[in-house]
């Protein structure tokens, strides 16, 4: 299904190297497999430590990579997003990819969390046509590991400030490419090199015609390796949700209130003996 590109059906994409390797999943977290578009490699990678994929106004292919760049000298640390500043302003790690090595991340949507007093509340961004898959702005790398000859291929996420609409939510926000003709300019690698039209791209998103759709969803997205398509479906429509919740109520209230209108049902006789009792008792008396 996301091979076909849902929303997006003038983009051509041909190939998907390692589709295998993509198992589709509810709950991605960094360290695991997702697909990314980018443009074919032209050349051979050389074995260097860390290869840099050469320009190519080639066909584009899907390419399954692990989710976080390594960085520095400590083991394990890697960068998941990439700040739009930074690459503006060609600073740190990300002056090296900017100008040739930039990617496009697929998926349905993304969560983000919002800070309530001490509790963290997770919420789904989507577009607001189900349908449509989002395409984020992305950088990737290929590294030549010790011991191997085949590159490793890493990817990290493009951020820039929250759209206004957004902004209650989180300070941040993926770069969401908005068309095909912006994901183009994205992917077009040929000049090796940074522009203020790229700089363009990064912006928040901001169509009003088209806003975001963004609910809350339960806290088990929370735990990494859980999976369940619910992670994605409001939580106030669940089974448990809060609409559900109020409905169990609703529906006790006016139980409750038709027993209230309701007259008492006699006990057959039983009024009749009391009636007869009570003639007995005045004439005794």
């Amino acid at each position: 299904e996301i091979r076909a590109l849902p929303g997006y059906p003038q983009l051509n994409v041909q190939d998907w190297v390692g589709q295998d390797d993509f198992i589709p999943r509810y709950n991605i977290a960094p360290n695991t497999q997702a697909p990314v578009i980018r443009r074919v490699d032209t050349g051979a990678v050389k074995s260097e430590e860390v290869a840099l994929e050469p320009a190519s106004s080639g066909p584009l292919v899907m390419h399954t990579m692990r989710w976080g760049i390594k960085y520095g000298k400590e083991r394990g640390a890697q960068a998941i997003n990439a700040r739009s500043e930074n690459l503006v302003e060609g600073v740190g790690m990300w002056n090296k990819f900017r100008g040739r090595n930039r990617c496009v991340v697929l998926c349905q949507g993304y969560y983000e969390w919002q800070t309530k007093g001490k509790a963290k509340l997770p919420h789904f961004i989507r577009h607001s046509n189900p349908d449509k898959i989002m395409l984020m702005a992305g950088l990737y790398e290929s590294t030549i590991e010790k011991d191997s000859s085949e590159p490793t291929y890493t990817f990290a996420i493009v951020t820039t400030d929250a759209s206004k609409g957004l902004s209650w939510l989180h300070d941040r926000q993926p770069v969401i490419l908005s068309s095909v003709e912006d994901v183009m300019r994205w992917l077009d690698t040929s000049s090796q090199t940074w522009s203020a039209e790229l700089a363009n791209l990064l912006h928040p998103w901001e169509d009003v015609k088209a806003p975001l759709e963004c609910y809350q969803v339960p806290k088990e997205v929370g735990k990494v390796g859980a999976e369940s398509p619910t992670f994605i479906q409001p939580l106030s429509t669940r089974k448990d949700g809060i609409q559900a919740m109020f409905a169990k109520q609703r529906t006790k209230q006016e139980a409750t209130a038709k027993r209230k209108r309701e007259p008492s049902s006699p006990v057959p006789g039983k009024s009749d003996e009391i009636q007869t009792e009570e003639k007995k008792v005045k004439r005794e008396s």
